[in-house]
Order: structure tokens, then C-alpha cells, then sequence
């Protein structure tokens, strides 16, 4: 079989896996006796937490938020409303194919949570002005911790933050407040 340069080859024999191959021209046993699975290893996935985009024919992309997940407590007890994205790559295929059942559930979640625990030390202005790209470095380092604790086999490469504000329905007050 081959694996190109951009995959990873994950060879099973009856079903259990033996060896994971980098690219080129590999051999394992035929089907029914072995199986190869070849991920694309250096596509970069991107997992959004807060929001979804998605296509709608009428008005072209669309974003809808999803404030179960985008709603959350400062270290100074206020609420604020988060959106970001989180940036991933394959790093070792046996374990992202079965260490996990829903790697990009998996990363949403493990996303989420890490955020949840850095913006709740963090205080709300400090976390929506110059502390942005020190929540997102921190929260990138904690998602790769969870995941390598699950053995995952993901990297995490990014995580960028799209938006930080009060919640849509105080907006304006905090803004009055602001002036």
C-alpha cells in the first residue's frame, strides 16, 4: 500500500494495531487478515467554540451563535461572551483512531472547558483588551494537556480568539457606561 507524504499509514492485523508507517510504499498482510488506515496528518483542522458558520444559499455564510457555549464567568464575577477557534493537526494516527470516538467533540470540549477555567481567573477587562493573546497562549497550553491525558494523538497548533464581549443583551448598557 502507500502512504503519501501528507498521511500516516496505521497497518491492523485481525483487527489490532501493529505499526503506524510514514509515507512511501509499505506492505501488510491482504484483506480479510489486515487492514490500513491512512489519515492526512498535516491538514489542519479547526474547531469553533461559541459559534458555527455555515453556507446558506440565499445569504452566502452565515454565523449563528451558540451561547451554551460562549457564555461565561470572569474571575471578577461578571459574564462574558467568548467566541474562538481552536487549530489542530494529527500527530500520531493509531492513537487519534483509537484512543478517541469523536476527536472533533473531543477537541470542542476539551476546548471549552480549558477556556471556562483560564477566563474564570481572569479578570473581564483585562481579559477583553490586552490580556487576549495571554488567555489564548494559556488556554492553547491546557488544551494540549487534556488531550495528551486522554493519549488523543492531536496537536494543538492555535487557538485565536474572535470575539470577547458582554453579552448581547447588556451590550449597549456597557457601552453607555464606557461613553
Amino acid at each position: 500500500y502507500r502512504v503519501q507524504p501528507e498521511e500516516q499509514g496505521v497497518e491492523l492485523v485481525f483487527g489490532k494495531w501493529v505499526a503506524t508507517t510514514g509515507s512511501g510504499l509499505n506492505y501488510n498482510l491482504p484483506a480479510p487478515i489486515g487492514e490500513v488506515f491512512t489519515p492526512k496528518v498535516t491538514r489542519v483542522n479547526g474547531t469553533q467554540v461559541g459559534f458555527r458558520t455555515g453556507v446558506d444559499r440565499q445569504r452566502g455564510n452565515v454565523t449563528s451563535a451558540v451561547p451554551q457555549e460562549s457564555l461565561m464567568l470572569t474571575g471578577d464575577e461578571n459574564i462574558i461572551d467568548i467566541r474562538f477557534v481552536t487549530f489542530w493537526v494529527i500527530k500520531d494516527a493509531g492513537k487519534y483512531l483509537f484512543n478517541i470516538r469523536n476527536p472533533e467533540t473531543t477537541v470542542k470540549d476539551a476546548s471549552e472547558a480549558a477556556m471556562r477555567e483560564i477566563v474564570g481567573k481572569t479578570g473581564f477587562e483585562y481579559a477583553r483588551t490586552q490580556g487576549r493573546v495571554s488567555v489564548e497562549q494559556e488556554v492553547e497550553k491546557l488544551i494540549q494537556v487534556i488531550l495528551d491525558d486522554y493519549g488523543s494523538g492531536i496537536e494543538v497548533t492555535d487557538v485565536q480568539l474572535q470575539k470577547i464581549d458582554p453579552p448581547g443583551n447588556v451590550l449597549d448598557a456597557f457601552r453607555d457606561v464606557q461613553a
